[in-house]
């Protein structure tokens, strides 16, 4: 009888179609695969059956959360060479379970995989994993307050551990990729108070303030009053103490309220850094058009925003299952073209886009640097199975980033009156 780590590489193989790219160790202490590199420990029975009842990164996440998976070694080293098997495959590239189980060799392997998971009983979701009230009225006021919830109020002592003193929950712009991420964040804030032409007695409204650092920035830097609106209860407690001890009480308000509640426009300019992403493709000229009525004729906006990379099909898109169970859920990511766009037919005149997607991979490699640095204090904040999720999010993320597959983009756009002038230099960026 083989060791169960040989059944399980040659299943593996069997199964996949390629050579198994990682060395695997099994519950009983075998090994088998490649010599050299990282190595995907399977700890128990119970991951494979979480990969049977649920194939594919669902499975696999169910299994990593839970501790039933893990990695021995270098984890982006490891993702890496996972990544075409789970993240990258062609577009277009993949059959169904029905269609896969047609072919004996694929059955054989599936047969083999029951006996060696039994007994096959399907697992409990871990505890972190977000539970579904339907999805038939996605992003609904009350759907993105529970969603924003569930991502956010999970403990500022956690995202202290991760972020660092900037508290800052977004790309980073980097000057060099030995700078400290404090300075990286400041001058990212910097960067979008230039980009937005910040001057004292204007107001300032920032959507999705997080804990009220470009609120907080702003104020003190630029001598603006701000609005900062976010729908996470603990965020604004925080942010509130730090306005608070920063002497800006009377210049910053943070409110717990959604973009769309917010009545008391116009404001000169509006910040929206890493929030976008949680609208939804349903929703976002809802969005546009919201930020374009609460701006005054001549106000910017600038919008701060993940994007994807287009596909042949857009019809076929569909959103991470991982990232939408255990990190952000219902956040989808778009084609910064069809972000553009949407922000146009709301009336935006766009002015100016930088992509600045090699800064996200920087960024994220320092979180998790710091959530590895703080691993027993990041447990203790959260729980095991939420420090696990952040640790693959994150490092799977700085991957995509570096590998093109996702970007991040600054949209500076102009509410431009109708005699097209939209108040900027005739060389705009000035700003770096």
């Amino acid at each position: 009888m083989q060791d169960a780590a040989q059944r399980l590489k040659n299943l593996a193989e069997q199964l996949l179609g390629v050579p198994l790219p990682v060395r695997l160790r099994a519950w009983d202490g075998s090994e088998a695969g490649p010599p050299a590199g990282p190595i995907l420990v399977v700890r128990n029975r119970r991951a494979l059956r979480r990969l049977l009842w649920k194939p594919g990164e669902l499975g696999l996440a169910r299994a990593w959360v839970a501790g039933d998976l893990d990695v021995e070694g270098d984890l982006y080293d490891a993702l890496g060479r996972m990544a075409g098997l789970i993240w990258e495959r062609p577009e277009g590239d993949g059959r169904s379970l029905v269609e896969a189980l047609k072919e004996p060799r694929v059955r054989a392997a599936v047969a083999e995989l029951v006996k060696l998971a039994a007994p096959f009983l399907p697992p409990a979701p871990p505890g972190e994993e977000m539970r579904r009230r339907g999805r038939l009225h996605l992003h609904t006021k009350g759907s993105d307050r529970r969603a924003i919830s569930h991502h956010y109020d999970v403990g500022n002592d956690f995202y202290e551990l991760v972020l660092g003193p900037s508290m800052v929950y977004s790309c980073a712009y980097w000057e060099s990729p030995d700078g400290t991420l404090e300075d990286a964040q400041r001058d990212k804030l910097e960067l979008v108070s230039r980009k937005l032409g910040l001057a004292p007695g204007q107001r300032l409204l920032d959507v999705g303030c997080g804990w009220g650092s470009m609120a907080i920035h702003a104020a003190r830097e630029y001598g603006v009053s701000v609005v900062g609106v976010t729908l996470s209860q603990e965020q604004a407690a925080y942010a509130r103490k730090r306005v608070a001890e920063e002497g800006l009480t009377d210049r910053v308000e943070i409110r717990v309220q959604d973009y769309r509640d917010v009545r008391d426009g116009p404001f000169d300019a509006i910040s929206s850094i890493g929030m976008a992403e949680h609208v939804g493709s349903e929703r976002y000229l809802e969005y546009a058009e919201a930020l374009y009525a609460l701006l005054k004729t001549g106000g910017r906006l600038l919008n701060h925003q993940i994007g994807r990379r287009p596909q042949k099909d857009e019809s076929t898109y569909e959103v991470d299952e991982f990232i939408d169970a255990y990190v952000f859920p219902d956040g989808e990511l778009a084609p910064v073209g069809t972000t553009t766009g949407l922000l146009e037919r709301a009336g935006f005149e766009v002015r100016d886009l930088e992509a600045i997607r090699e800064h996200y991979a920087l960024t994220l490699r320092r979180w998790v640097a710091n959530l590895e640095a703080g691993w027993p204090a990041a447990v203790k904040f959260t729980s095991p199975g939420r420090a696990r999720i952040w640790r693959l999010y994150m490092a799977a993320c700085a991957l995509s980033f570096e590998r093109n597959k996702i970007g991040v983009n600054q949209i500076l756009a102009v509410k431009t009156p109708l005699s097209g002038d939209p108040g900027m230099p005739l060389r705009a960026r000035t700003w770096n």
